[in-house]
């Protein structure tokens, strides 16, 4: 699905998207599920970029549904992996994820990145700005291109509407509620989640 002429939701994630960026540099906003990578590299094909013509993929946190199949992507683009110093540790296995998400990890366990670069000091990655968006991790980030917001799991979609994550799935509910209200000083025209549509909107009301 295309959003505007340089972002795409890729099909094959649907329901949980990733994204693909294709401006000055081809980058990557997160890998699915598990097993999600060659779908990701078909759609790729069909927009036109071949796996080595992805330089970067960058991690917005920690789920085992957003980095899948960040392995076998990082295997097969050769793009350089970022993700925040704080969710690292989750995504290389050195800790455990909090509550339920502890147990998904146990029944769906993931094959490791083989570096993975903490997002540089100035927050910043090309036209790309990356803002800490605590909350549903300890180390969430939202992504700003342009006028793009690409927001991982700090809110969902419903039927044109924005609609919180499940409480029971965040890290601390408090700190998600003021990474929401940061969000609103930042300028943007389209909000894209992981879960849910890509949504035209200039504010996020829960």
């Amino acid at each position: 699905m295309r959003v505007t002429d340089e972002v795409y939701a890729l099909d094959s994630t649907q329901g949980n998207y990733t994204y693909l960026i294709t401006g000055e540099k081809n980058i990557l906003v997160d890998t699915g599920r598990h097993g999600q990578g060659k779908g990701i590299l078909k759609d790729l094909k069909a927009i036109g970029i071949k796996p080595d013509d992805v330089q970067h993929i960058l991690v917005t946190h920690h789920d085992v549904d957003h980095v899948g199949s960040l392995a076998s992507l990082e295997k097969s683009t050769g793009a350089k992996v970022w993700a925040s110093e704080k969710d690292i540790p989750y995504i290389c296995g050195i800790k455990g994820r909090p509550g339920i998400k502890w147990l998904i990890s146990v029944l769906m366990p993931l094959k490791k990145p083989e570096k993975i670069t903490p997002y540089p000091e100035d927050q910043r990655i090309g036209d790309i700005e990356i803002i800490p968006t605590p909350g549903h991790t300890p180390g969430h980030v939202a992504l700003l291109y342009k006028d793009v917001l690409m927001v991982g799991d700090l809110i969902k979609t419903s039927r044109g509407k924005i609609a919180p994550m499940s409480s029971f799935m965040n890290w601390d509910d408090e700190i998600i509620k003021e990474s929401i209200h940061k969000i609103n000083n930042y300028n943007f025209r389209w909000i894209c989640p992981a879960h849910g549509e890509p949504l035209m909107t200039q504010e996020i009301r829960i």
